[in-house]
């Protein structure tokens, strides 16, 4: 579905509209938005690329077949263990790949519109901007839970098709049924989407700030980048606790018998944090800016 199909389906006026229809309006618009984004060929190579990884870890672990324990994290573990091939998939997609792929979408869900054009012609009917941005997040939102589920099933699928499971063996020693390695494994992608969600909020900011979306995708990404590198130098410990990037790996203790909830819930309380703060400093420019493109 096309900017300009898009355009139409929100010329339906607000002000008069009860609410069981606002709700069908703003379901139209959502489904609107997710066609505009999962046919986009960009995205479609996104997916491609994140849904290769677990593959390329499935068929190289097959063929050079290490012994437990040898390797980086989790990949000592998948020749005994299926389901880890998922955790492995999400540990290497999240510094880099799943990162990109929130700055490319969240980056170009305002800016975009702005490049194009289309971002007057949709504020110029009585529709109202937050509605827009909230179409906009839940987009985004859909995106990111499709990237990172596409991930953990192929992961799942491949690594016990491969490997098989007779039970799961946790990182700490214990071995658990298989479906206590599923519940954890969604688990895990819960707590990946919602590391996510802040640089989401992030990237949603930028994109209001500009007209260029790969201006929005590159602070973003950059952002991302810097937080990486100042949660690796030992003399800013001081700070790393409100660094976005400094808990994402934290999912490792799902993967233990004894789960530190508490170390968890921190967490995610800080991503969902930065989601909060920048989705509403996202809504403030929106709702005040002079919309001229």
């Amino acid at each position: 579905m096309s900017s300009a199909e898009m355009v139409a389906e929100l010329r339906a006026p607000v002000p008069s509209m009860p609410p069981v229809r606002y709700h069908g309006v703003f379901v139209r618009q959502f489904v609107s938005e997710t066609a505009i984004i999962f046919r986009r060929r960009r995205n479609i190579a996104i997916l491609a690329v994140l849904g290769a990884v677990p593959i390329f870890i499935g068929v190289a672990v097959k063929i050079s077949a290490p012994r437990g324990g040898e390797g980086p994290a989790f990949i000592g573990q998948i020749t005994s263990n299926g389901l880890f091939l998922a955790f492995a998939a999400l540990t290497l997609c999240l510094p880099v790949f799943l990162p990109v792929a929130v700055a490319v979408v969240a980056g170009d869900a305002v800016a975009g519109e702005a490049n194009t054009g289309t971002l007057r012609y949709l504020l110029t009917v009585p529709v109202s901007r937050s509605r827009l941005l909230l179409v906009k997040t839940a987009g985004v939102i859909a995106f990111i839970i499709a990237a990172i589920g596409l991930v953990t099933v192929i992961g799942v699928v491949l690594g016990v098709s491969l490997f098989g499971t007779h039970g799961m063996t946790l990182l700490s020693g214990d071995t658990v049924s298989v479906s206590n390695g599923l519940l954890r494994s969604v688990g895990v992608a819960a707590y990946v989407f919602v590391d996510l969600l802040g640089l989401a909020g992030i990237a949603l900011f930028f994109s209001t700030l500009t007209e260029v979306p790969v201006g929005a995708m590159a602070a973003t990404v950059v952002l991302a980048i810097i937080f990486t590198v100042l949660d690796a130098v030992p003399q800013l410990s001081g700070i790393r606790g409100i660094l976005l990037t400094h808990h994402w790996l934290d999912f490792a203790g799902l993967l233990r018998t004894q789960v530190n909830t508490s170390q968890l819930l921190h967490g995610m309380l800080l991503p969902l944090g930065y989601f909060a703060i920048f989705t509403a400093a996202a809504w403030s420019r929106i709702t005040t800016a002079d919309i001229t493109s």
